[in-house]
């Protein structure tokens, strides 16, 4: 009987977790569109047009009075939404780390970024500020979002199956991604049929992201469970009386999330493996997201390609890299998971490089580039969610996965960045796009230099068989 009960509660256990597995999954399906849809395909040439319009004769816009050339405006829009995103998300995951109430705060951060992007419906005319300005909030948002998400996985997965539930979780945001982009497509090719004006057209497909991101967020938000992790491993129930955060009403907002910021940084220093992985990811990672963000821009100002050709290659992308991202978590199995993303790093430099010599006007050799990006994209981006999760020491999953995400899924801002200065100083894409190329050789240096089966060790977790 005692054998019966065990057996029973283990099934009941499995079950809990296959459910709320799922309901993970979810929120990758819910928020992808924005990054696919939004700053991937439409709001980068959008912005850049709107900003076009209101530049003067020299081809500057000038928000505060900094003068911005604005074809740069986009890129610089981003790296700014960095700046905010670091100033809250420390504050956010410690208070998540300290009370276990992960959910009400991925709630707010889902819906802010959700009403956000909803609102660039009125993105029109000459609002470029109005544009740069919900571009932040959502950006800035969606890495919150993200960062408590990624949290999820170590307690929602034993070390065994991180590779393959993290790589089904980028499968399912690619999934949507691509069906949102067929839809988008339809319209935008159709606009005329539908009654609507290729401005108008975008609009809609801007602040339809915004509605399926906030719609399907509500299964996560009801099948994911609030937990503490204790310093052993171990979970417990949150109580209500707990605090959500040290109480300082002098300080402002700033120096207390420099504050926190300098604080998980010093806990960092304690495990100095898994900050030289994190150092690694950030910079790969920084060169991933800046061409998956400035790639639309690279194909409508240098290469001249049309809307519905960069549309048609990012869905190619989405398709290749649902089935890229499961691929190589199974190729993980067999070879690990750092020498899997040590290998797509490869493939990311010899595919930057050769989109520096792509001809103009050929969108055939466009669409290939695409296919490569799309195999090796998902795969490097959900391992290297899932070795990161193995290098958290438990209790400081939100905590850690704060500094991780200020690189992740289009946030970082050192590449953005350089790719407009690049731009700004030479009025070359081609010139900014093989600046890129850096952030992939450097990553590829420092990951290959660290023993993450000792990372793993050092932080407190069981190492799996094959990492």
């Amino acid at each position: 009987m005692g054998t019966d009960t065990v057996r029973t509660d283990a099934a009941d256990e499995a079950a809990g977790r296959r459910r709320e597995q799922r309901g993970w999954y979810f929120y990758d399906w819910a928020c992808s569109v924005y990054s696919t849809s939004v700053l991937t395909v439409f709001l980068g040439p959008y912005l850049t047009s709107v900003a076009e319009e209101a530049a003067d004769a020299d081809g500057f816009v000038h928000p505060l009075g900094i003068p911005v050339r604005a074809g740069s405006f986009f890129a610089y829009s981003v790296s700014l939404s960095v700046i905010v995103a670091v100033l809250v998300m420390p504050l956010v995951g410690a208070a998540a780390d300290r009370t276990g109430r992960k959910k009400p705060l991925l709630a707010v951060a889902a819906y802010v970024g959700a009403t956000a992007t909803t609102a660039m419906f009125f993105l029109g005319g000459d609002r470029y500020l109005l544009g740069g300005f919900l571009l932040i909030v959502a950006n800035a948002a969606q890495s919150v979002a993200m960062m408590l998400y990624n949290s999820y996985l170590p307690q929602i997965a034993p070390p065994e199956e991180r590779d393959a539930v993290s790589s089904r979780g980028w499968a399912f945001g690619y999934a949507s991604g691509s069906l949102m982009l067929i839809l988008n497509l339809a319209l935008y090719l159709a606009h005329d049929s539908f009654g609507v004006s290729e401005s108008m057209a975008v609009r809609i497909c801007l602040a339809s992201a915004g509605l399926w991101w906030g719609a399907f967020a509500l299964i996560p938000l009801r099948r994911l469970r609030d937990r503490r992790s204790t310093s052993d491993g171990g979970e417990r129930e949150p109580t209500a009386k707990e605090p959500t955060a040290k109480a300082s009403t002098t300080k402002a907002p700033s120096a207390m999330g420099f504050r926190q910021l300098a604080a998980t940084v010093r806990d960092m220093r304690r495990h100095p493996l898994t900050l030289a992985f994190l150092l690694a990811y950030l910079i790969y990672n920084d060169g991933i997201q800046t061409v998956i963000s400035q790639a639309s821009v690279y194909g409508s100002e240098e290469l001249g390609l049309g809307q519905s050709t960069l549309i048609g290659a990012v869905l190619l992308v989405q398709v290749l890299a649902v089935a890229g991202a499961l691929a190589m978590g199974r190729m993980a199995r067999t070879y690990g998971a750092k020498r899997t993303i040590l290998g797509s790093l490869v493939a990311w430099t010899v595919t930057l490089a050769a989109g520096y010599f792509l001809p103009a006007g050929a969108p055939v050799w466009f669409f290939v580039l695409a296919a490569g990006i799309g195999l090796v994209l998902g795969g490097s981006q959900a391992l290297s969610r899932s070795l990161f999760s193995h290098l958290v020491p438990p209790g400081k999953e939100a905590e850690y996965f704060s500094a991780y995400e200020m690189s992740d899924r289009g946030m970082s801002w050192l590449g953005p960045l350089l790719f407009g200065i690049t731009y700004q100083l030479t009025g070359s894409y081609r010139d900014a796009i093989i600046s890129l190329v850096a952030f992939f050789v450097i990553g590829f240096a420092l990951l290959a230099r660290v023993p993450v089966r000792r990372a793993i060790s050092d932080a407190g977790n069981p190492v799996p068989p094959t990492i």
